[in-house]
């Protein structure tokens, strides 16, 4: 088979990922975006080059040679850090990514816009994106509760009650999640991202047992925005006194998803796989 290429960000996922596919027989060559993928990634991949984050003539160059035609994105770019006072130093952009900003900027600024003008860039040099999931799909969130802790009654119903306004937020590109408590919003995930907002909720709701409701976005594409929550998350969830986290099934990576089960286990938080049906009314 060809060679698979990796196009990795920060995390585990790419590892995850670099793993299956050498598991399936797929040679894993691998870009790794530079201040953002993990070291540990050299282990895992049979090639790997660090690439500037804004350099995607350089992604393509090295994907090219090395006999890929299909790839895989996955990893976190963390957006506080495009924002800082040096970024027009630290990420400086090659021609063909300039193009592709300034083609995709003129006719929408917002990131899931961007996402696929990269999608069809990659593709026009010849690479093709694929689903991120299919090389670790027994990661991916099933319905259901998945750990022995079960929701409480009153965790239930901030559940019902905030996962459509979940998805509303994240229809408007606001974020992709939010905390509960008594059927009351105490935070909402906007550009500090999931872990940031977990500990905000948590100095804001000290006495505890709140809800975690992480969504994906509307129009997502699996080649190039799936929802992760890891060991960490547990962590911070733990740390700031949650009781219940809610992802939505089929649509979110669940990283390492053993240990996240057992650690949340640990910390007395259930996690649950939760859709709501067509025809199930929003509770006010």
């Amino acid at each position: 088979m060809a060679p698979l290429g990796l196009i990795a960000g920060e995390g585990v996922f790419p590892i995850l990922v670099a793993r299956g596919a050498r598991a399936a027989g797929r040679k894993v060559v691998c870009a790794a975006l530079s201040g953002h993928a993990w070291p540990e990634l050299d282990r895992e991949c049979d090639e790997i080059r660090w690439v500037g984050i804004l350099r995607v003539g350089q992604w393509i160059r090295l994907l090219r040679r090395s006999g890929c035609s299909e790839a895989i994105m996955v990893g976190r770019v963390e957006k506080s850090q495009l924002y800082d006072r040096w970024r027009y130093l630290r990420y400086i952009p090659d021609l063909r990514t300039i193009r592709l900003f300034w083609q995709a900027v003129r006719r929408d600024k917002r990131p899931d816009a961007i996402l696929q003008a990269l999608v069809g860039e990659l593709a026009s040099a010849g690479i093709t994106l694929i689903d991120s999931t299919q090389f670790c799909s027994e990661h991916v969130v099933t319905p259901g509760t998945m750990t022995r802790r079960q929701p409480t009654d009153a965790q239930w119903a901030d559940i019902r009650f905030g996962y459509e306004i979940c998805r509303t937020v994240s229809r408007l590109d606001i974020g992709q999640s939010i905390a509960v408590l008594d059927r009351d919003v105490i935070a909402v995930e906007a550009l500090e991202g999931t872990n940031a907002m977990i500990e905000r909720a948590g100095k804001l709701c000290k006495v505890g047992g709140w809800t975690l409701i992480k969504v994906a976005n509307k129009t997502q594409d699996m080649r190039v925005d799936v929802p992760t929550v890891g060991t960490v998350t547990i962590e911070k969830l733990a740390a700031a006194r949650a009781g219940c986290l809610v992802l939505e099934p089929g649509k979110t990576v669940m990283l390492e998803k053993p240990k996240v089960l057992e650690l949340a286990d640990r910390y007395k938080i259930a996690i649950v796989g939760y859709e709501a049906a067509p025809t199930e009314p929003q509770s006010l």
